[in-house]
């Protein structure tokens, strides 16, 4: 009977022309969403082939030049400041005391390293490391050899990554303590239902970890980010600074000048200036290049590694149901004017904490009300 009356009001053809309307609209829909992300990437494999061949090219200028150097040793009227400076690192055996400042340039920093991906449970990681390394409940570590330069903050934005979390700490662990730096890691994770706020547990974990001790800097670390070169200090001397310079996703090349994504890193006393990560950006994508505009706006300049110091291999995933921010152009075309606005300023949060033998966690169900922004 029920068949019957649809089939009266939507004979055959209309059912299936609305089924096909239905089918034609979910796929447009579909298209928008990730449209922007597939002509993202085949633009940059593009830009990429022409960045390796300018490189390449370079390469061959530079041996040319190079054997010129050296068939014809005369002036060739050029400044020393163009030439290469050489890095010196101490040797082997050196010796230094308690009661002195830790060097930058130690004989355990050896360059490359091994990555390895494979996955290994925390317990593993927690046992190896709380039982040979000295470090306190919380993952609070300080040499005892030296006095350590300077003191770190690593903030790790977290949701649902609990199988790259080991692998992290198995590699950047032991490079901070060849380092001989003073750290700490926190590991901010978001619950709750909303889109990944990234920036916005990075202000969370910046100003939980100001309520512990007196940190020098902060380090902006995502979590599948695994460092291939301990020559990359960690230290706070020339911050701003982009320590992921080449990711290996991208070919270990830079996306684009502005990149300040993956592991980046500012001084207490900068990130407090620039009012800290802006709180606006739901999703993923472009909170790194507000930063970044937020950054040059106060007047700093951000350096990077040199060479290939600044390689990092990425774990792989997907974003698992995180949603890109398709509104994230708008608000970086309002940046300056949003800037003091929106950050640690406007930020209300209600954490939990606990405490793991490696780091400190704190959860935060985030919304948009906690961090409200008056009209600019």
């Amino acid at each position: 009977m029920l068949r019957r009356r649809l089939l009266r009001l939507f004979p055959k053809r209309s059912m299936i022309a609305l089924l096909f309307l239905f089918s034609l609209s979910s796929s447009f829909l579909y298209f928008i969403y990730v449209a922007p992300g597939i002509v993202n990437t085949y633009l940059f494999m593009v830009q990429a082939q022409g960045i390796m061949i300018r490189e390449n090219m370079r390469t061959i200028g530079a041996q040319v030049y190079e054997q010129m150097i050296r068939d014809y040793p005369f002036d060739l009227n050029h400044s020393d400041a163009t030439l290469v400076q050489t890095t010196t690192y101490l040797p082997e055996g050196f010796t230094y005391h308690p009661n002195q400042t830790c060097p930058e340039r130690l004989p355990s920093m050896k360059g490359p390293v091994n990555v390895n991906m494979s996955e290994i449970h925390m317990e593993e990681i927690e046992a190896l490391f709380t039982q040979n390394s000295d470090i306190k409940q919380g993952g609070h570590w300080r040499p005892k050899d030296c006095i350590p330069r300077w003191k770190v903050a690593i903030l790790i934005p977290f949701r649902n990554r609990h199988e790259h979390l080991p692998v992290l700490f198995r590699h950047l662990i032991p490079m901070l303590q060849r380092q001989r730096l003073e750290f700490a890691f926190y590991l901010i994770e978001q619950a709750g239902t909303q889109p990944f706020n990234r920036a916005m547990l990075f202000n969370v974990g910046f100003l939980e970890a100001m309520k512990d001790y007196s940190w020098d800097c902060v380090i902006f670390h995502d979590v599948d980010h695994i460092p291939e070169n301990d020559h990359n200090y960690y230290g706070c001397g020339q911050m701003p600074r982009h320590f992921a310079a080449k990711l290996d996703k991208y070919m270990y090349l830079l996306p684009y000048e502005e990149f300040f994504g993956g592991v980046s890193g500012l001084t207490v006393k900068q990130f407090q200036k620039i009012n800290g990560f802006p709180n606006a950006f739901w999703g993923w994508g472009g909170e790194d290049d507000d930063l970044w505009n937020r950054v040059r706006f106060d007047g700093y300049t951000p350096t990077r590694p040199e060479g290939n110091i600044g390689k990092y291999k990425s774990i792989p995933h997907h974003h698992r149901g995180e949603v890109q921010f398709l509104g994230r152009y708008a608000l970086l075309r309002h940046s300056k004017e949003r800037q003091a606005l929106d950050g640690l300023n406007n930020l209300k949060y209600f954490p939990t904490i606990t405490y793991s033998s490696l780091y400190k966690n704190i959860t935060v169900n985030l919304t948009p009300e906690l961090a409200p922004v008056s009209d600019y």
